[in-house]
C-alpha cells in the first residue's frame, strides 16, 4: 500500500510543513490546565516563551465522551474542561504571542467549536483509530490534518488516510506515536517513521510520550517534520499526562535542541 493522493508539503497557519522546512513543534497542553483559566494562560505564556510553534489543547463533552455507567469518571473529568468562550480567549492570546492555536475535538458536537475557533489545522488523536466516519467529518472542515497513529497497524493507517481523502483532505501529516504514558525507550520504535513514509507521500512526524527530551530530538534528526510533546507547569500534579510531560525549563531546552539539530543538519 502506498497512497499518493496527498501533498508532500503544505502550510499550517502560514508555516511550511515538509519539503525541508523546519520542524513544526506542537506544545500539547491537553487538560494540564485542570479547567483553571489562570493555569491555561500560564501554559500559553510558557509555550510562547519556549519558542513553540503551536499551543494545543483538547475540547470535549464529558457526558458524550464518558459512558453514563461511569459517573465517577465523568465527575473526575468535568472540572478539567473549559468553555468555548474561554478557548476563544486562549486563541486570542496565542495570536498575540505569535503562536498557532490548535485543539483536538473528541466528540462530534465539538467539531463546530473547531470552526468557531478557526483552527489552522485539525489534530486527530490516536484514540480515533477505526473511527473513519469521524475522520471524514473532520476532513470536511477543509483544513490540513495532523493524525497520530498510536495503536495503529498498517491497515488502520490505510483506513484513516482513506477517510481523510473521502472528506476531501489532501494535506495530511502522520505522526508515529506509542500510547504508553510514559513510553519506555525500548518500545519507541522511531524507525516506524520510515515505514509511514513508505506507506504515503505526505509529511511524517512523531508524537512523544517518553520521559525527557532525547527521543523527540532524535526523531528530528531522523527527519520528523512535526513533533508533539506534552508539557505542564509542574510534573507533580495529578493526572495521566503529567508523568510524560515536560516542565518549563525542559520545554525551553527541548525546543532549543531541536533548532540546534536542524542547524547541524
Amino acid at each position: 500500500m502506498h497512497v499518493e493522493t496527498f501533498q508532500d508539503h503544505f502550510t499550517i497557519g502560514g508555516r511550511p510543513i515538509g519539503g525541508g522546512a523546519p520542524c513544526l513543534f506542537i506544545a500539547e497542553a491537553g487538560v494540564a490546565h485542570f479547567g483553571d483559566m489562570d493555569m491555561a494562560v500560564q501554559l500559553v505564556e510558557l509555550a510562547a516563551s519556549a519558542g513553540a510553534d503551536v499551543f494545543k489543547t483538547q475540547v470535549f463533552d464529558v457526558d458524550e465522551l464518558i459512558a453514563a455507567e461511569l459517573p465517577e469518571w465523568r465527575d473526575r473529568l468535568r472540572p478539567r474542561n473549559l468553555s468555548l468562550d474561554e478557548f476563544k480567549q486562549l486563541r486570542k492570546l496565542c495570536d498575540e504571542r505569535g503562536l498557532l492555536f490548535m485543539a483536538t475535538a473528541h466528540n462530534e458536537n465539538r467539531i463546530p467549536w473547531l470552526e468557531e475557533l478557526d483552527v489552522p489545522a485539525i489534530k486527530v488523536g490516536s484514540g480515533e483509530r477505526n473511527n473513519p466516519g469521524f475522520l471524514t467529518r473532520l476532513a470536511e472542515l477543509g483544513r490540513p490534518m495532523v493524525v497520530s497513529t498510536g495503536m495503529y497497524n498498517e491497515q488502520d493507517v490505510g483506513e484513516a488516510l482513506a477517510a481523510c481523502a473521502k472528506g476531501g483532505c489532501e494535506q495530511v501529516a502522520l505522526l508515529h506515536c506509542v500510547t504508553a504514558y510514559p513510553t519506555p525507550e525500548e518500545q519507541v520504535n522511531l524507525l516506524a517513521m520510515d515505514r509511514l513514509a513508505e506507506l504515503f507521500n505526505g509529511p511524517v512526524g512523531y508524537s512523544d510520550h517518553t520521559l525527557g527530551i532525547e527521543i523527540p530530538v532524535a526523531a528530528v534528526a531522523l527527519g520528523a517534520t512535526v513533533i508533539e510533546k506534552h508539557f505542564t507547569l509542574d510534573r507533580a500534579l495529578p493526572g495521566p499526562d503529567h508523568a510524560a510531560s515536560l516542565e518549563p525549563d525542559e520545554l525551553k531546552v527541548m525546543v532549543a535542541s531541536i533548532r540546534n539539530i536542524e542547524k547541524a543538519m
